[in-house]
């Protein structure tokens, strides 16, 4: 980068700061030549349990499905309901 970057303003929340990130070009901002790699190694996603009723043979066929794609069930689950929510997005 070969300008002294514009400061970074101060943002009384996370909110606002989405909001400016959203509509301004970062590299005006940051001089990401001399950007590094961080490692984040506790950090997890989060995520909420739910309780969701299903029947018996639904859930079955499901386990069945994840055991051929050796994975957990619950992956799968949350994997075809993203693919779902996806594809209605197009």
């Amino acid at each position: 980068m070969s300008k002294t970057p514009k400061p970074v303003p101060t943002f009384a929340t996370e909110a606002e700061e989405r909001v400016f990130w959203e509509a301004n070009d970062s590299t005006e901002h940051v001089d990401w030549s001399k950007a590094e790699r961080a490692r984040l190694p506790n950090l997890k996603p989060s995520s909420t349990a739910i309780s969701l009723r299903l029947p018996n043979a639904l859930l079955e066929r499901i386990k069945v499905a994840a055991n051929k794609r050796d994975i957990p069930y619950q992956s799968l689950i949350k994997a075809w309901l993203s693919e779902k929510i996806d594809a209605s997005r197009n």
